[in-house]
């Protein structure tokens, strides 16, 4: 997401049911059953034989079996372990029923936020998938917030839609409505996102000497500990992970969102620019979940319906 002012248009009630209806589905989370070792001999090879798009695949993955994910994998309800130590979430859900497209498996792997393009680079992952907005300056490799070339940038498969929320310890929100309610405040955000370039650009605007204190984590789940310690006045992180986090951090009773969503832009699948055979096959398989009605059935899962795209675009941020 850009640091503009663009706000989303989501009404106020649409947004109550969207945090409802997250909070459901996180608690329907459904965990893996029966016996995959008769399957798990299969070669991978016929496996992906019987898959509808395989043939798109770069060969050495085809033949592998697996697509390497990177993820910072504390980001519920995007993706996160659930209490068996499972990998859950969104777009572990999407991944899987893409993986059925091209007959292979996608292995999440962890890592913190801001090191995931750098794996790309190094070939550490084949792809990163982790809620990572699809902007101008990853594509081209530019760092956000000094305005220099870091890297040759990354290509961008887009597979939702989000934007940007402020929360607040519950019943202590000191009448903030905006980021500019922020100035003379601290917030709680995490390193290398969207969130933490917004409040870099925000404290730039406060007057009288009241810019924004900004401490960044390397997890959301650390900067949330900060707010709900007191140690904040305030954390950000994507409408759905804000959401999520209100409504069930303590039984619903750490949190609160406070004003509008800002900042809607696409979350993108990242691949080196460099792989563009292996992004065109997920651009492929996320069509035909979207056509085959998967993808609907995936967000819905998770109540974040408003985030739904209609297409697999290349590249849509700006």
């Amino acid at each position: 997401m850009t640091a503009s002012s663009t706000r989303r248009t989501t009404a106020a009630q649409s947004r109550i049911a969207a945090v409802g209806a997250i909070a459901v589905a996180g608690a329907l989370i459904l965990t893996g059953c029966g016996d995959q070792t008769k399957k798990d001999s299969n070669s991978s090879s016929s496996s992906a034989a019987s898959a509808p798009l395989a043939s798109k695949l770069p060969a050495s993955i085809r033949d592998a079996g697996v697509i390497k994910v990177g993820s910072d994998i504390a980001y519920a309800p995007v993706e996160f372990k659930d209490s068996s130590g499972k990998t859950v979430g969104i777009d572990p859900d999407l991944a899987d029923a893409m993986g059925k497209q091209l007959g292979v498996k996608f292995d999440f792997q962890n890592g913190t936020f801001d090191t995931l393009i750098t794996g790309l680079r190094s070939k550490r992952y084949d792809m990163a998938m982790s809620a990572m907005t699809d902007t101008a300056d990853r594509q081209n490799g530019v760092d956000a917030d000094t305005g220099k070339k870091v890297g040759e940038g990354v290509d961008f498969v887009d597979y939702f839609t989000a934007g940007v929320s402020i929360y607040t310890p519950k019943g202590k929100t000191q009448n903030i409505k905006t980021w500019a309610d922020l100035c003379g405040k601290k917030i709680a955000v995490q390193r290398g996102t969207v969130s933490e370039d917004l409040a870099k650009s925000e404290s730039k605007k406060c007057t009288g000497g009241k810019k924004i204190a900004i401490e960044s984590y390397d997890n959301d789940q650390q900067a949330q500990t900060r707010v709900r310690a007191g140690g904040a006045d305030a954390g950000s992180s994507d409408f759905p992970v804000a959401a999520y986090a209100v409504k069930t951090s303590g039984g619903g009773k750490d949190f609160e969102l406070v004003g509008e969503q800002v900042e809607a832009a696409p979350y993108g699948i990242a691949v080196a620019k460099s792989n563009t055979q292996l992004r065109d096959a997920l651009q492929a398989a996320l069509d035909a979940i979207i056509k085959n009605g998967e993808y609907d059935k995936v967000i819905a899962k998770w109540g974040v319906e408003a985030g739904a795209v209609k297409t697999a675009a290349v590249n849509g941020g700006k």
